[in-house]
C-alpha cells in the first residue's frame, strides 16, 4: 500500500553553517553550502575546487570572482590589486544580504578567501592576469583539442565549464588584458559548449568521440526524424548575450535544430523541458521502430512506428473530441509531410505534459490545451508564413511564457482549492478536488475558456486577475465554485447509493426466504403455494420503496454539484425521482386489490400464457416495471453490444442510454468479453447459491418457529418501568433476536467469498504449475530439465533451436546447459554477495562456465555430491570380474555415471595442463589408452586393482588441497605438489595397473633429454597455474566431487536461498511469455518515491544500544546468524581496513532493513540482468561454450561492453523520487547529511541511477526575495552529483495532493521507455527474478480475446520480513496470501483487481495520457494507489496478474506499527467509499462484477465493521430483554422450550462469524499450495498456539474503528509507521494512547455488557450453547483489551511494569497547552481525540449523541433491580436515580473547586470541607443501609449502573464542546474525562501487575512472541534481557 514517501508535514531545515562546514571536507562543501538565491555559484565552485589542486591561485581568484554572478567581499587586499568594479557589481546584486542563508555563506567564504589568500599571496601576487591567461591557454589546447579526439562527452562538458569560467574570471578583472588570441579560444568554445552538457542518457551533441549508444542504427534514424525541420518555417527569438555581446545589445540568431526547438520557439517552452522530452522522444521512438526489424539494413524510421505512438499517445485524445462532438485538430493537409506533422504533434503533446506540473493529474485540462495549441501549429504552418520563400516569422514569446500563461493560471486554482481544504479538515463538498476540474473538461463549458484563456472565466472564479507563478495567495478568497458532477459527503448513505443493486437483492431475497419460511411447511417448495406466492410478490413494493431511496439520495447527495450539471442530467434525477415515487404509490395500491385474487406460481405463468387479458392490475404494473430490468439482463447476456453502445457518441445511441446511464467521459464500455463473463458469473451464482442455502436454513427458518412462539406470548409484568406496555407482539423481543442475524446476513456473504476465493484461487494455483518445486528434494529431482526449462522461457533463440531438427540431441542439451550457466551462476554468486550462502555452498551451487573439454554434462556438485565416494567404494567391495556388471550398477545413477566421466577427464585435464615435460604428458596419455582399450575390450578389472583406489583417492585429495592451498612460497609449494604428484603416478602405475611398470619403463622419444640430464620423472610443473582463475574453477570442483562424502541435500541452508531457487526453478516450467531479444524488448523505468526514509544505517545507529543494551547489529546477528558467518568469511580479508570494514557491516545491515539502499541495488539487478541476457544474445557458441562468467562481463573487450551498456541504456531507467534531497544537501540535521550523503553515493555507485528532486531558491523579482520551484533531475558525477535537467514549476508542487503521488508526479517525466514499475522505498528484487521481466513485459504485446491488451501487470511478493517476530510472521501469511490467491482470483476470474501500491508494471503512455499512476487529491485519494487501478478500468484499461516473478517486499513488524499501518489502510477505505470512482464503478460494472469489487474493497472493511456491530447489537438485545424482565417471562413460557434448540443454534452461527476463523482459509490454501499440505497445517496450529486469532481479533477492532471514524467525521491522515527494526518494549502510555478509544473503551463496554448480561441473565443455563455463544464475546474483550500488552516484548518484565505505571502517571498528571504533544500530556492527547468532532458536520454530531444515549440504558435498567427499589417500577425511582447522579457530580465539582481555591493558601479551610463531605457521606450512606434497606450488592450495580451513565455525559459533552466552554462548564468535562482515564487505566493495568509478579509469564511471553526466531537458533531472550554473548558482541 501507501509509503511514506510523499511530504508529510515538512519541516524548516536549518543551513548548513561554517561550523557545520569546519567539520566536513571542505574542498567540496563550500559548492553544496550556496544559498538557494546565489544558486548559480555552486557549478562555479565546484570548477575551482577541481581547479585549486592544479593552481591554488587561480582557483582563488576564480571562487572571488564568478561569472556573472559576480560575489565579492570587501578586502584591503583586493582593493589593492584593483579588483574595485568587480566588487561594486557583486555587491549590487544582494546589498543587504537579505537572501536566507547569503550572510552566513559571505562570512563563511571570506574566512576561508582571507586564509587562503594569504597562503597563496606570497606566490603570484603580481602575476594574476599573466597566470590566468598562461594557465587558460594551456588548459584549453590540452584538454579541449586534444580531449574532443579521445575524451568521453561526460568528460568534455566538465572541461568545457572550467574553460568557460576561466575567461569569465579574466574579463571580469582584467577586461583590457585579454587579448585576440584569447578571445577567439573563447569564441570556439562558446560555439561548442551546447555539444558537451551533462546529458542523462543520450549525448546528442557529442563532438568527434561518439559514443556507442549514439552509434545505434535506431538512434541515429530517430535523431534523423526528429531533426526533419527543412519546410518548417523558421522562428526569430532574441538570443541570450554571448561573450562577443555587449550587456545593452542583443543581436537576433535563427535556431532551428529540431522540432522540439522550433516548438519550443514557438510556445516559449522552457530549455529543460525541451531537453528532456527530446530525449524521452527519441527513445521510445528507438525502442518501438528497433522492434523485429533487420539491423543491416536500417537507416529510416518506419511510417508504422510513429503512427504507432500517435495512435498510443492521441487515443485519449481523440475520444475526448469525440465525446464533446469536436473535431480532433491533429490535421494532416493534403501534400504535407505526414510524419513530420505526427512528430510535431506528439512533441507539443509531449511538452506540455513535461512542463504540466500539478496540471498532469488533468488529462482531459491538457486535452484542451492541446487542443488550442496544436489549432495554432497549423495556422502557422499553412496559414500565417510563406513556406515556399522560408520566410522567418516573429515571435514574442519567452523562454517561460507557456508556464506563465497557460499552467500557472490553472495552478492558481488548484492551489487556491487546496487552500480551502484546510489541512484535510474542510468538508470534501467545500472545496473542488483534481476530479472536480478536470471534470470541468468534460462538457463544452471548457470552451469558454477560450485561447488564450480568459482570466475572468468562470473557471477561475476565484479572484479577478490571474498572478504570476511566485505569487501565492496565503488564504483562499472569492465565490466559492460547485462541485463537478459528485460531491464526496460523509454519510454511510453511499454504500448504499454506489451498491444499490447489491442491497437490494439481499434485501428482496431476505424478504421472499423469510415469507417462505413463514410459511406452514417452512419449505422452499411453498412458494408453488397461492398465498405463499401471492406473499412472495410483494418484493416488487419493496423494491419500488428501494429504488426511491436511490433515487432520493442521488438528489441530496448531488445537491452541491447541480450547478455544474447539464439541465439534462438535472432533469433525470428528477425523473427518476418522480417515477420512483409513482411506482411507490402504484404497486401497493396493485397488490392490495389483488389480494382477492390471489394465485399459485404455476397457475400465475400459465394465466400469462393463456388468459393474459385476466390478469389482475398489479400483475400488469410488476410487468411493467420490469421492463428495464429485462432489457437490462439482455445487455449483460450480450455485452459486445453493451460495450459498443455505452462507447457510442452518436446522439441517438446517447438518447436511447439516456435513462439507463448518464453519459460521462470515463466508465464506459468496461464489460468484459464473454468467457470472462461467464467465468465470474458461474462463480457468484455457486456463491449466493450457497450464502442463501445457508441463511435460509441455518439463519432464518430455526428462528420462525421461536418468533411465532414468541409473538403469541402475552407479558402483564415488566421489571421496569415500561413505557410501551401494550405494544403488539413483543416487538422488542423480536427485534432484539432477529437484528443480529439480519446483521449476519448482510456480512455473511463476505465470509462465503472467502471461502470461495480459496477453493477457486487454490485450483487456479495448481493449474498455474504453482508450487510444483517446493523442497530441495524436488529441485534435485527436476534439475536436469531446468536448463532446457530456461532455454524455451528465458532465451529468446529457444524456440527456433526446439524447432530444428537436430541429429545431436547431446549438443543441444550441452547448448543450453552453458547458456543457463551464465544465468544460474550469476544468480548463486549474487546470493553469495547477499550471504545468503557460504562459500563452499557458493562452489557446491556452480556450474562449470566451460564444458567443452568434458564429454558429459556437468551438473553442479551439489547434485554430483558423495557419487565419487560411493562409486570408489562401490568399486573398492566389488568381487566379480565382469566389468558390464560394475559399470552397470554405476549407470544407475546417472548423475554417479556423470560425476565418475567427469572427474576421470577433469584430472586427465589438470594433470596434462600441469606437466610441462613431453615426456610425462605421454605418460598420462598412455595411462588414459590403457584405461580407454580395456574398457572398449571389457579388461578393466582385470588390467587395473580396484583395492588401490581408495589410496590412490587419498593422494588425490591431497594433491587437489596443495594445489587449492595459499603458499606465501611457490618454491616450497612447488615441491610439495611435486612429490605428491610423483606418488599417485606411482600409486597408478604400481598399485592399481597390473602392467604399469611397463609405461614406465618403455622409452620415449621424450624421455631421452630427461634421462642424460638425470632428471626425475614428473618433476617439471607449471605452478603458476594454480592461480589462474578458470583453471583454478575446475580443481575447486573436482576437489568437491572427491572431497564431499555426505549428500549435499540440506545445500544450502539457508532457508530465503533455499526459498529462491525453489521458486526460480519452479517459474521456469510456468506459463509465461517467450523472451524477446533485448533490442526486441519493450523499455521500461523504475520509480521510486523517497521521502525521508533510512538510506543506509550509520556506525553509530548500528551500535547504539537501547534501554536493555541492545543494538541493531547484535540483534540482527542473532536473527540472521547464518548471514552474519558468511559475512564474516566473504569480508575475512587481512588487507581490509577497519574503515571499509565498518563500511562493509553498515551495508549488511542496511541490506536486511527496510533502507533505500536495499530497494536500489534490488532495482539495479534489472540493469546486470540485461547486461548478461544480451551478451548471451551477441556472443557466438564458442564465446558460450569458452565461458564468460556473468561476474567477468566488465573484463571483456571494452567495444563488447560498451554496447552492451548503450543496449540497456536505452532499454532500461531508474529514477529514485528525493523529493527532499535538494534541503538535505543543505540542512545542518545530522540524520539529514548522512541521508544526502548516502543518496550521492547509491548515485555514485551506480552510475545509471538518477535522482529527482523538489528544490526550492530564492530569487530577486522586483527587488523582493521571492521562492521558485523547480523539478531537477541528477546523475552521480565523479564525486558529487551533475544536474542534468532543471524544469521549473508553477508554484510547490507537494502543497496541493498528498505527498507520495505529488512526489511521483513530478519525477514521472524524468521516466523513459513504454512500461513504468512502480516500486515503494521497503521493497527488494533479485537477479534471478530480474531474467524474467522482458517476459513480463511481452504481456503488453501478447495477443489476448478481443485484441485486448493491459495496461496494468500485476506482480505477486515475497514478504520479506517474516522472520523477526511472531506478530512479523502473521503479517508476513496475510499479506502473502492477499498478494497471491487474493490477487489471482480478483484478476481471474473476477476480472476486480486494481493496483494496491504493490510493484506494478504501468503502461507507461497509457497512464501518462490519463492521468499518471496515481490520484493525488488530499484526503480522498489517501489510498492513493488503488486509485490508479480505478482509473485505469473506468478508462477501458485491463489489469492482469502474474506469479512467475516476484519483488521482495517488507511490512510493519511490531504490533503498534501493524496498527498504525491497519488504521491508514481503513482511513483510506473510508475515503473510498466516499469517492466518485468507487460510485462509478459499483454503477457501471454489470451485477457480478459489481459483487466481486464490492466484497474485495470497500465491502471488506464494512463487513468488518459490521462484525463488530452484531456484537453490541446482540449484546444490547440481550440486556434489553434481560433487565426489562421480558427474557425470564419467555423462558418460563412451556411453548418456547420446543423452539429453544433451534434458538441456540441461530445464535450459535453468530459466534462462528464472529470468531472470523474463516477468514483464514486462503492463507492456509496458499501456504499449502506452495509447501505443502501438511506444512500449511503445522503453520496454521503454531499460529493459533502463538495467537493468531488473538491478533487478528484485534486488528477486527482497528479495521471498524477507523473506517467508521473516517466516514461519519473524517481525519484521515497518513500515519507514519517507521520500519525500523522493532523488538524494544512499547511503554503503557503509548498503548494507552493508541488504542484508548479504538479497543479500550469498546472492550471495557462490551466487558460490563457481559457482566450485566451474566448477572442478570437467565438465558440458557445449563444448556451446553451457552459457553459458545458467549465465548467469542469474551475473546473479543480478551484480545481487545490485552492483546497489545501481550504482544509487547518485556511486557509482563516487573522493573517494567514499574517504570511503565510511573511513566503513566506522570503522563496523567501533566497539564496540556499550546506546543505541548500529546506524548507529554495527557490534556494535550485528549483535546487531539477530539479532533475529529471539531470539524465533522451537524449530522456527525447529532449521530454521536445518539449513539451515546446507549449507554443511559444501564442505568434506566439497574436501578429496578436494586433492593433499595422495593420492586417499585414507579418512573420516580429513574427520577430519583437522576439526584443520586447530579450529587455525586455536584460533590466532585465542589471539591475539585475547593483544590483550586483553597488548596494553597486555606489548608485547613479545605480540609474541613473534606471533612463535611466524608461526614455527610457516612450519614447519608449509614440512612440508607438501616433505614432504605440498602445493600452490598446494590453498591456494586450502581457503580455498574452510574458509571455508563457519566460516560455518556462525557460524550455529549464533547460534541457540545463550544457550548460548555461558553458556559465555562468545559474544565469540568475534562476533569471528569481524567478520572474515567484513570479508571481504565487502572481496569487494564491490574491484570497486567499480578501477571508480571510471575517471572514464568515473562518468560513464556518471549517464546510467544519470537518462536520463530527460537526455531532457527535464536536466543531472543538474551536480546531482552541484554545478556549479551562475550564472544557474539
Amino acid at each position: 500500500m501507501a509509503s511514506s514517501s510523499g511530504s508529510r508535514n515538512p519541516t524548516m531545515t536549518r543551513s548548513l553553517t561554517i561550523a557545520d562546514a569546519q567539520n566536513e571536507d571542505s574542498s567540496s562543501v563550500d559548492s553544496e553550502l550556496v544559498p538557494s538565491s546565489l544558486a548559480a555559484i555552486a557549478p562555479v565552485l565546484r570548477v575551482a575546487n577541481a581547479v585549486q589542486k592544479e593552481n591554488p591561485r587561480v582557483a582563488y581568484l576564480y571562487i572571488l570572482h564568478p561569472p556573472r554572478q559576480k560575489l565579492v567581499f570587501d578586502l584591503q587586499w583586493f582593493v589593492h590589486v584593483g579588483r574595485f568594479h568587480a566588487f561594486e557589481t557583486a555587491h549590487r546584486m544582494d546589498q543587504t544580504s537579505t537572501g536566507r542563508g547569503v550572510r552566513q555563506f559571505k562570512t563563511y567564504m571570506l574566512h576561508r578567501l582571507e586564509m587562503e589568500g594569504e597562503q597563496t599571496k606570497p606566490e603570484l601576487a603580481n602575476n594574476d592576469a599573466r597566470e590566468i591567461r598562461k594557465y587558460y591557454l594551456d588548459f584549453c589546447e590540452t584538454n579541449i583539442k586534444q580531449g574532443e579526439n579521445t575524451k568521453h562527452p561526460e568528460e568534455m562538458a566538465k572541461v568545457y565549464q572550467i574553460a568557460t569560467v576561466l575567461y569569465d574570471v579574466m574579463t571580469t578583472l582584467f577586461p583590457l588584458k585579454v587579448d585576440n588570441e584569447t578571445q577567439r579560444h573563447a569564441k570556439e568554445i562558446e560555439r561548442k559548449r551546447e555539444q558537451y552538457e551533462h546529458y542523462n542518457i543520450l549525448p546528442l551533441y557529442a563532438g568527434m568521440v561518439k559514443p556507442a549508444i549514439m552509434k545505434l542504427p535506431e538512434i541515429e534514424a530517430a535523431i534523423g526524424a526528429i531533426r526533419n525541420v527543412d519546410n518548417l518555417p523558421m522562428p526569430r527569438i532574441q538570443s541570450a548575450p554571448t561573450i562577443n555581446d555587449n550587456i545593452d545589445m542583443q543581436e537576433e540568431r535563427i535556431i532551428k535544430s529540431d522540432m522540439l526547438d522550433w516548438l519550443s520557439s514557438v510556445f516559449g517552452f522552457q530549455k529543460g523541458n525541451v531537453a528532456n522530452q527530446r530525449e524521452h522522444l527519441i527513445l521510445l521512438l528507438a525502442n518501438i521502430d528497433v522492434r523485429n526489424k533487420d539491423l543491416k539494413n536500417y537507416h529510416q524510421l518506419d511510417s508504422g512506428t510513429v503512427e504507432h505512438l500517435m495512435d498510443r499517445i492521441f487515443k485519449n485524445y481523440r475520444s475526448w473530441c469525440n465525446y464533446l462532438h469536436r473535431k480532433s485538430n491533429l490535421k494532416f493537409p493534403p501534400g504535407s509531410d505526414r510524419q513530420q506533422l505526427q512528430l510535431l504533434y506528439i512533441g507539443l503533446y509531449l511538452l506540455i505534459w513535461g512542463e504540466a506540473s500539478n496540471v498532469r493529474f488533468m488529462p482531459e485540462c491538457i486535452c484542451y490545451i492541446f487542443h488550442n495549441m496544436a489549432t495554432e501549429i497549423h495556422g502557422i504552418l499553412y496559414s500565417n508564413v510563406h513556406r515556399v520563400s522560408g520566410d522567418v516569422y516573429g515571435t514574442t514569446h519567452g523562454e517561460e511564457s507557456f508556464l506563465r500563461n497557460v499552467i500557472s493560471p490553472i495552478y492558481q486554482v488548484l492551489y487556491k482549492e487546496a487552500k480551502r481544504n484546510k489541512g484535510g479538515k474542510a468538508s470534501h463538498s467545500a472545496w473542488r478536488n483534481y476530479d472536480d476540474l478536470n471534470e470541468y473538461f468534460w462538457s463544452d463549458k471548457c470552451f469558454r475558456l477560450k485561447w488564450p484563456m480568459d482570466g475572468k472565466a468562470d473557471f477561475f472564479v476565484h479572484s479577478d486577475e490571474i498572478k504570476s507563478a511566485h505569487e501565492r495567495p496565503k488564504s483562499a478568497a472569492g465565490k466559492r465554485k460547485p462541485k463537478t458532477n459528485f460531491v464526496e459527503v460523509r454519510t454511510f448513505w453511499h454504500l448504499y447509493r454506489s451498491f444499490d443493486r447489491m442491497w437490494i437483492f439481499l434485501i428482496l431475497t431476505f424478504q421472499a426466504m423469510l415469507i417462505i419460511a413463514w410459511s406452514s411447511s417452512g419449505s422452499p417448495t411453498a412458494i408453488f403455494d397461492k398465498d405463499v406466492f401471492e406473499n412472495v410478490l410483494s418484493i416488487f413494493i419493496t423494491s419500488a420503496f428501494l429504488n426511491l431511496l436511490q433515487a432520493t439520495l442521488d438528489i441530496i447527495l448531488s445537491l452541491n454539484a447541480w450547478r455544474s450539471l447539464k439541465f439534462t442530467q438535472v432533469l433525470r434525477y428528477l425523473l427518476k425521482f418522480a417515477v420512483a415515487v409513482v411506482w411507490a404509490v402504484v404497486l401497493p395500491i396493485g397488490y392490495s386489490s389483488s389480494v382477492q385474487n390471489r394465485t399459485g406460481l404455476v397457475r400465475f405463468f400459465s394465466n400469462w400464457a393463456g388468459g393474459w387479458r385476466d390478469q389482475s392490475f398489479y400483475n400488469y404494473a410488476v410487468a411493467i416495471y420490469l421492463i428495464p430490468n429485462i432489457f437490462a439482463a439482455l445487455l449483460f447476456l450480450l455485452p459486445p453490444l453493451r460495450r459498443t453502445m455505452e462507447r457510442s457518441n452518436l446522439r441517438i445511441i446517447v438518447l436511447v442510454m439516456w435513462w439507463a446511464q448518464p453519459k460521462l467521459f470515463i466508465g464506459r464500455g468496461m464489460h468484459e468479453d464473454m468467457v470472462s463473463l461467464l467465468k465470474y458469473t458461474l462463480f457468484w451464482i455457486l456463491l449466493l447459491v450457497s450464502k442463501l442455502a445457508f441463511s435460509y436454513y441455518v439463519e432464518i427458518l430455526p428462528l420462525v418457529g421461536p418468533t411465532k412462539v414468541i409473538m403469541g406470548i402475552k407479558v402483564h409484568v415488566y421489571e421496569w418501568h415500561e413505557f410501551f406496555p401494550n405494544l403488539p407482539h413483543n416487538i422488542g423481543v423480536v427485534i432484539a433476536i432477529w437484528a443480529p442475524s439480519v446483521l449476519v446476513y448482510f456480512m455473511d456473504a463476505q465470509i462465503w467469498y472467502a471461502i470461495f476465493s480459496t477453493i477457486f484461487g487454490g485450483i487456479h494455483g495448481a493449474f498455474s504449475h504453482l508450487g510444483e518445486i517446493r523442497t530441495l528434494g524436488m529441485l534435485r529431482s527436476r534439475f536436469e530439465a531446468v536448463p532446457a526449462a530456461f532455454s524455451d522461457r528465458l532465451l529468446p533463440s529457444s524456440k527456433e533451436e526446439f524447432g530444428r531438427i537436430d541429429s545431436e540431441a547431446d549438443s543441444s542439451e550441452r547448448k543450453h546447459i552453458a547458456k543457463f550457466s551464465q544465468a544460474w551462476n550469476g544468480f548463486i554468486h549474487s546470493m553469495r554477495i547477499e550471504d545468503l550462502i557460504s562459500h563452499r555452498e557458493r562452489d557446491l551451487l556452480l556450474v562449470p562456465s566451460s564444458s567443452s573439454d568434458i564429454p558429459v554434462i556437468q551438473w553442479p556438485p551439489f547434485l554430483l555430491a558423495s557419487k565419487i565416494p560411493i562409486a570408489l567404494d562401490m568399486a573398492k567391495d566389488f568381487k566379480g570380474t565382469d566389468d558390464a556388471e560394475l559399470f552397470s550398477r554405476i549407470k544407475t545413477d546417472d548423475y554417479m555415471q556423470s560425476a565418475v566421466i567427469e572427474c576421470y577427464q577433469t584430472l586427465r585435464c589438470i594433470l596434462e595442463e600441469l606437466l610441462r615435460d613431453p615426456g610425462d604428458k605421454a605418460i598420462i596419455d598412455q595411462i588414459c589408452r590403457e584405461v580407454s582399450m580395456s574398457i572398449r575390450t571389457q579388461k578393466f578389472l582385470t588390467e587395473f586393482r580396484m583395492s588401490g583406489m581408495p589410496l590412490l583417492s587419498d593422494k588425490l585429495e591431497k594433491f587437489l588441497n596443495l594445489l587449492l592451498e595459499d603458499f606465501e612460497n611457490r618454491v616450497m609449494q612447488e615441491s610439495q605438489v611435486i612429490n605428491v604428484l610423483q606418488d599417485i603416478m606411482e600409486i597408478i602405475t604400481q598399485d592399481v595397473m597390473t602392467h604399469g611398470h611397463a609405461i614406465l619403463e618403455n622409452p620415449s622419444p621424450h624421455m631421452d633429454n630427461q634421462s642424460d640430464k638425470k632428471e626425475q620423472k614428473f618433476e617439471k610443473i607449471n605452478i603458476h597455474l594454480a592461480y589462474d582463475k578458470s583453471w583454478r574453477e575446475k580443481v575447486v570442483r573436482l576437489h568437491l566431487l572427491f572431497t564431499v562424502k555426505e549428500s549435499a541435500i540440506n545445500v544450502p541452508m539457508n532457508l530465503e536461498a533455499r526459498r529462491r531457487m525453489t521458486f526460480f526453478t519452479n517459474s521456469l516450467f510456468m506459463r509465461m511469455p517467450y523472451a524477446p531479444k533485448v533490442r526486441n524488448m519493450l523499455s521500461f523505468s523504475v520509480l521510486t518515491p523517497y521521502y525521508k526514509e533510512d538510506v543506509l544505517y550509520s556506525d553509530d545507529e548500528l551500535r547504539r544500544e537501547n534501554e536493555d543494551g541492545i543494538s541493531i547489529l547484535f540483534y540482527l546477528q542473532k536473527i540472521y546468524p547464518d548471514e552474519w558467518t558468511n559475512f564474516q568469511e566473504r569480508t575475512n580479508d587481512p588487507k581490509l581496513t577497519d574503515k571499509k570494514r565498518n563500511e562493509l557491516i553498515c551495508q549488511w545491515v542496511s541490506y536486511r532493513g527496510q533502507t533505500l539502499s536495499r530497494t536500489v541495488r534490488g532495482m539495479m539487478y534489472y540493469r546486470q540482468a540485461l547486461e548478461l541476457q544480451c551478451f548471451l544474445e551477441d556472443a557466438g557458441d564458442r564465446a558460450i561454450f569458452g565461458g564468460y562468467p556473468p561476474i567477468d562481463i566488465n573484463n571483456v573487450e571494452k567495444k563488447v561492453v560498451d554496447h552492451l551498456h548503450a543496449v540497456v541504456n536505452i532499454k532500461f531507467t531508474y529514477v529514485v523520487s528525493c523529493q527532499v534531497y535538494g534541503a538535505q544537501k543543505k540542512s545542518s540535521d545530522t540524520r539529514d547529511r548522512s541521508c544526502y550523503n548516502n543518496i550521492l553515493n547509491l548515485m555514485l555507485t551506480y552510475p545509471s541511477l538518477r535522482v529527482a528532486y523538489i528544490d526550492e531558491r530564492d530569487e530577486t523579482v522586483n527587488g523582493k526575495s521571492e521562492k521558485f520551484y523547480y523539478s531537477v533531475l541528477v546523475k552521480g558525477g565523479d564525486k558529487l552529483d551533475e544536474e542534468v535537467y532543471r524544469i521549473k514549476l508553477p508554484g510547490p508542487p507537494t502543497e496541493i495532493g498528498e505527498g507520495k503521488p505529488e512526489n511521483q508526479n513530478h519525477a514521472i517525466i524524468f521516466t523513459r521507455g513504454e512500461a513504468l514499475q512502480t516500486i515503494d522505498m521497503n521493497q527488494d528484487n533479485y537477479l534471478e527474478e530480474a531474467f524474467k521481466m522482458r517476459n513480463v513485459l511481452e504481456e503488453f504485446v501478447k495477443r489476448r480475446r478481443k485484441q485486448r491488451k493491459p495496461t496494468i501487470l500485476g506482480l505477486r511478493e515475497h514478504i520479506f520480513t517474516g522472520s523477526v517476530s511472531s506478530l512479523a510472521w502473521f503479517m508476513s501469511n496475510q499479506e502473502t496470501s492477499f498478494v497471491t490467491i487474493g490477487q489471482r482470483i480478483l484478476a481471474n476470474p473476477l476480472r476486480v483487481r486494481f493496483h494496491y501500491g504493490h510493484p506494478d508494471i504501468f503502461d507507461r503512455i497509457f497512464h501518462l495520457t490519463r492521468g499518471g499512476i496515481s490520484k493525488a487529491s488530499k484526503i480522498i485519494n489517501l489510498s492513493e494507489d488503488i486509485f490508479s487501478g480505478f482509473n485505469s478500468i473506468l478508462r477501458q484499461g485491463y489489469i492482469t496478474h502474474h506469479e512467475y516473478i516476484q519483488v521482495g517486499k517488507g511490512r510493519d513488524v511490531g504490533m503498534n506499527q501493524i496498527s498504525l499501518f491497519e488504521a491508514k489502510v481503513a482511513n483510506g477505505n473510508g475515503e473510498q467509499t466516499l469517492s466518485r470512482d468507487v460510485y462509478r464503478l459499483g454503477r457501471r460494472f454489470d451485477f457480478y462484477r459489481m459483487l466481486s469489487f464490492y466484497f474485495t474493497t470497500v465491502g471488506f472493511y464494512f463487513s468488518s465493521m459490521i462484525t463488530v456491530l452484531t456484537v453490541y447489537v446482540f449484546l444490547y438485545g440481550r440486556l434489553y430483554m434481560v433487565l426489562s424482565g421480558l427474557e425470564r417471562v419467555i423462558l418460563d413460557d412451556p411453548n418456547i422450550h420446543l423452539s429453544k434448540a433451534a434458538l441456540e443454534e441461530a445464535l450459535a452461527t453468530q459466534s462462528v462469524f464472529q470468531l472470523g476463523l474463516l477468514l483464514v482459509l486462503p492463507m492456509v490454501m496458499e501456504i499449502g499450495l506452495e509447501r505443502g499440505f501438511r506444512t500449511a497445517l503445522g503453520h496454521f496450529i503454531i499460529m493459533q498456539l502463538q495467537l493468531a486469532s488473538v491478533f487478528f481479533t484485534f486488528q477486527l477492532g482497528t479495521k471498524a474503528h477507523y473506517f467508521g471514524r473516517t466516514i461519519l467525521h473524517g481525519g484521515s491522515k497518513y500515519r507514519a509507521t517507521g520500519r525500523g527494526f522493532v523488538v524494544f518494549h512499547a511503554k503503557f502510555a503509548d498503548n494507552y494512547r493508541l488504542y484508548s478509544r479504538s479497543h479500550f473503551v469498546k472492550g471495557l463496554e462490551l466487558f460490563i455488557l457481559l457482566i450485566v448480561y451474566e448477572v442478570y441473565g437467565e438465558s440458557y443455563r445449563g444448556s451446553k450453547l451457552y459457553f459458545f455463544v458467549t465465548f467469542s464475546m469474551w475473546f473479543l474483550v480478551a484480545s481487545w483489551l490485552f492483546a497489545p500488552f501481550v504482544f509487547n516484548p518485556s511486557g509482563f518484565e516487573w522493573q517494567k511494569t514499574v517504570d511503565d505505571w510511573t511513566d503513566w502517571k506522570r503522563w496523567m498528571g501533566n497539564r496540556g497547552g499550546i506546543g505541548i504533544p500529546p506524548e507529554k500530556s495527557w490534556e494535550s492527547w485528549w483535546d487531539g481525540e477530539q479532533e475529529h468532532l471539531k470539524h465533522t458536520n451537524i449530522r456527525g454530531r447529532v449521530l454521536e449523541i445518539v449513539l451515546a444515549f446507549r449507554f443511559l440504558l444501564y442505568q434506566y435498567g439497574i436501578v429496578y433491580h436494586l433492593n433499595i427499589s422495593h420492586h417499585i417500577k414507579s418512573f420516580l425511582v429513574y427520577g430519583l436515580s437522576w439526584v443520586v447522579m447530579a450529587t455525586v457530580l455536584v460533590v466532585l465539582k465542589m471539591v475539585s473547586m475547593g483544590r483550586r481555591r483553597f488548596g494553597t493558601d486555606f489548608q485547613l479551610m479545605f480540609r474541613i470541607l473534606k471533612g463535611l463531605l466524608f461526614l455527610g457521606f457516612v450519614s447519608v450512606m449509614t440512612v440508607l443501609f438501616v433505614v432504605c434497606a440498602l445493600t452490598i450488592s446494590d453498591l456494586f450495580a450502581a457503580v455498574l449502573a452510574f458509571m455508563p451513565t457519566g460516560w455518556a455525559l462525557l460524550l455529549i459533552g464533547q460534541a457540545f464542546r463550544p457550548l460548555f466552554s461558553r458556559i465555562g462548564l468545559w474544565e469540568s468535562i475534562k476533569e471528569l474525562g481524567r478520572a474515567y482515564e484513570y479508571i481504565m487505566g487502572l481496569i487494564i493495568f491490574m491484570p497486567i501487575v499480578i501477571l508480571s509478579w510471575f517471572p514464568f509469564v515473562s518468560e513464556f511471553q518471549t517464546r510467544l512472541l519470537f518462536n520463530q526466531a527460537f526455531s532457527r537458533g535464536l536466543q531472543i531472550s538474551k536480546i531482552l534481557f541484554g545478556r549479551k554473548d562475550a564472544v557474539s558482541s
